[in-house]
């Protein structure tokens, strides 16, 4: 199994244009795992910080990602399957122990 691993995320941005029109831009971003810990755009926790990565899948594709920390639970809009990088954290984690 993979030491390493990724999974896109999606963020939605809401911008005020010069004609005051609201937009909404898609971003993606890349959610790191590693021995070291989770890394995202905004925030990167230590492994041993993580106590579990769950997902809630949605009918109509992709789903929610979550993320269960020392400092809270947080979410990641996906779209791809998020099982290969849920098993690399579950591997990880055991190795860690």
């Amino acid at each position: 199994m993979l030491s390493e691993h990724s999974i896109v995320y999606i963020e939605i941005e809401r911008q005020i244009d010069f004609y005051f029109q609201q937009k909404q831009i898609e971003l993606q971003y890349e959610l790191h795992l590693s021995m070291e810990g989770i890394k995202s755009a905004r925030h990167q926790f230590e492994l041993q910080h993580v106590h579990d990565v769950s997902h809630k899948s949605f009918s109509f594709g992709g789903g929610i990602l979550y993320l269960h920390t020392n400092q809270g639970v947080f979410s990641y809009k996906i779209q791809e399957d998020p099982n290969p990088f849920i098993q690399t954290f579950k591997s990880l984690k055991v190795r860690s122990l």
